[in-house]
């Protein structure tokens, strides 16, 4: 034993040596796969402490695991210190009105519930015990309700009702399905009946929640909204008596609408919803009271049926109904926002020339000021005079750091270091942003970053990285999935631009590329990146490849057939290939008919104005083609018509598919596959 012992004290000694001395190296897919992501903090009634989550990734079992832990801010040292340790995950944390216990979702016990850590001591014990999965919940202001989300057959009179057909479904050997409405399918899953309802219980003096009444069930819709909807989307009023959520009728014309509508309802049930923004027919969401409950806020759009429209903030006074628009002034979209505690302030995120900086909102004059510097707030927690907020960079996935509110040139201080031991060896690409002078003059940004061992007087080859969207930004941020990073650490430069459509530059700049999708655009990203090419000369312009998803692979395939002279390689993933086909097959119709004018039935030109297919003929350039085939907002024939077009032509061309993967590559196995054989293919054509 005392043999044994030694041998691994030296073997330890040995690899802490090593690793002191390796030598530096860049960023791998397999690093960005494993690494630990920080997010979803909350603070504690009393600020003194907050609450997060942190996802580990096990490529053995193909998937992560998020678990909650804490830092007491009022330590000399505040230290994390890991909170759940089940296999499951736990996800969601809401703290207990006096801050003694934390709320959280876990299916630890087989099926989703929420479950109750007091932090005086002992485990975990479970709150709800319902026989259908909760999706997601809240905590009401005194702690003696919860406001929660279950996917139920709203013709069913109880839970039990929808489980028994959701088991008879099951063991059913015909697997037809009848549809009289869109949505037949959403993002990447096929609709089933079921609708999420928003419930909610009174918990008892033994700490359990039972008998929960719908709040929502008469309505039509879905609470919180699907894909991506989640407890943003409805609140308690601070006295606790009363809930306000989001929802859209669905009807016949969900697919094309755009018209959510705040409501409200008493928290303990027993009457109807009521319509609070019945006059607006677009946009209206995740409203939330003001502290003292007299003012509630949300965020609004104006134009129907425009998902990329500019999201303001709308005050309305509770007593009265009268409302008052306060951020028409300021031309920025709100993303993520909360009243701040004195409620005279609300903080609030939103993309900001390249950045997604936190803003400080005036409540009386709607003047909005940035607390938070270049990167992205991912999220953010408000107490007292404490805020902690979750902040990335092109160099740093999201660490939580911490300021005091209402002082004057704070500076935040970093709490997290995740990552850093795994990662102290590598050594990330010099980033830089830039402007130049785009379509019809504008001035346009972008950002270039060089690989992690650049060297000067050396030229390197171009990974140039198109944005989705198309209303969205490749900006300061750290991404998971489209991470110019493992291109630098691979040996490439990269080069992205925020072309005209792109948010954080102006509503109108936005608004540009509807029914423009092949113009400024693309005459942005050549000009772009002649600009990049002449202001920095480690830019090997000649040996470059073009990649792009969503939006970014429709231009790969506009790019073939209009600047079919640009690349050595394209790498196109979910991209639109013929527009027709799109109009017709994509889930979300609202979408296509903003962008290009219309239906297609109606308004054909504007769909063909643009449209690759029409290009094909002039297709030369070797293309990678990657499709996931649960994607229903690009279906797989457009991928499956991109690669055909292809090979009927003879050009150098490959397609990944992925049977179990939607719109994004998401499980960790499939991700790391991606990632080698995109390499693999800029090696291929560009390191000749």
């Amino acid at each position: 034993m005392k043999l044994r012992l030694l041998v691994v004290a030296a073997a330890l000694v040995a690899s802490g040596a090593q690793h002191a001395q390796a030598a530096p190296r860049g960023l791998t897919i397999e690093d960005l796969a494993t690494m630990e992501r920080v997010g979803s903090p909350v603070l504690s009634p009393d600020a003194s402490k907050v609450v997060y989550t942190v996802r580990s990734t096990n490529l053995e079992k193909n998937r992560g695991n998020t678990q909650l832990w804490m830092i007491d801010l009022r330590a000399a040292k505040p230290t994390p210190q890991r909170l759940t340790q089940a296999d499951a995950s736990s996800t969601d944390p809401e703290w207990s009105p006096n801050g003694d216990a934390i709320y959280f979702l876990s299916a630890r016990s087989g099926s989703n519930q929420v479950w109750r850590l007091p932090l005086g001591g002992g485990e975990a014990v479970r709150v709800t015990d319902f026989p259908l999965d909760v999706d997601n919940f809240r905590l009401s202001p005194k702690g003696d309700r919860l406001a929660f989300s279950m996917a139920v057959f709203r013709d069913c009179a109880d839970l039990a009702c929808t489980k028994q057909r959701v088991d008879e479904q099951a063991k059913n050997k015909a697997t037809g399905k009848v549809y009289d409405r869109l949505f037949v399918r959403h993002w990447d899953t096929w609709n089933d009946g079921r609708n999420a309802v928003l419930y909610s219980a009174a918990i008892g003096a033994d700490g359990k929640a039972a008998n929960p009444v719908s709040l929502s069930g008469s309505l039509d819709g879905d609470v919180p909204s699907k894909p991506f909807g989640d407890h943003e989307e409805y609140q308690f009023s601070p006295d606790g008596k009363t809930v306000v959520f989001n929802a859209r009728i669905a009807g016949k014309t969900e697919a094309w609408s755009t018209n959510f509508d705040i409501y409200s309802v008493p928290a303990a049930g027993g009457a109807a919803p009521r319509n609070l923004t019945p006059e607006n027919p677009a946009w209206d969401s995740k409203a939330q009271f003001s502290p003292d409950g007299r003012t509630l806020a949300y965020a609004a759009m104006k134009r129907p049926t425009f998902e990329a429209d500019r999201f303001h903030l709308v005050l309305m006074d509770v007593a009265t109904g009268q409302k008052r628009a306060l951020t028409d002034a300021w031309d920025r979209s709100v993303s993520e926002f909360h009243w701040a505690p004195d409620g005279k302030a609300l903080l609030a995120t939103a993309d900001d020339i390249g950045q997604h900086r936190l803003f400080s909102i005036d409540a009386a004059s709607g003047k909005a000021t940035p607390l938070s510097g270049p990167g992205y707030v991912s999220a953010f927690t408000m107490a007292r005079d404490t805020l902690v907020m979750a902040q990335a960079n092109l160099a740093s996935g999201a660490q939580l750091f911490k300021m005091k509110l209402g002082q004057a040139n704070a500076k935040a201080e970093q709490l997290t270091t995740n990552n850093d031991a795994k990662l102290a060896d590598v050594r990330y690409g010099e980033y830089e942003q830039f402007s130049f002078k785009g379509a019809n003059g504008d001035t346009v940004y972008g950002h270039v970053m060089k690989p992690w061992n650049a060297e000067p007087g050396k030229k390197y080859p171009v990974a140039f990285l198109v944005h989705g969207g198309p209303q969205g930004s490749f900006g300061n941020s750290w991404s998971y999935r489209w991470n110019p990073q493992v291109y630098a650490g691979a040996g490439y430069a990269t080069v992205f631009i925020d072309f005209h459509g792109s948010t954080g530059y102006g509503q109108a700049f936005t608004d540009s590329i509807s029914n423009d999708w092949g113009g400024k655009p693309l005459e942005d990203l050549k000009l772009g990146l002649a600009a990049a090419a002449a202001k920095f000369p480690w830019l090997d312009r000649a040996n470059s490849c073009a990649l792009g998803a969503s939006y970014g692979g429709y231009m790969m395939n506009w790019i073939e057939g209009n600047w079919s002279d640009g690349f050595k390689c394209i790498v196109n993933h979910d991209g639109v290939f013929d527009t027709r086909g799109m109009a017709y097959s994509t889930e979300e119709i609202w979408f296509t008919e903003w962008e290009y004018g219309g239906s297609y039935f109606k308004n054909p030109e504007g769909h063909e104005k643009f449209n690759p297919v029409h290009h094909v003929a002039k297709w030369k350039t070797p293309m990678l083609v990657v499709q996931g085939d649960l994607d229903f907002r690009i279906p797989t024939a457009q991928a499956l018509s991109t690669f055909t077009a292809l090979q009927r032509q003879g050009i150098d061309s490959k397609l990944l598919v992925f049977p179990d993967e939607n719109h994004w590559v998401l499980k960790p196995a499939n991700s790391i596959l991606w990632h080698h054989t995109v390499l693999g293919w800029l090696d291929q054509h560009l390191k000749k």
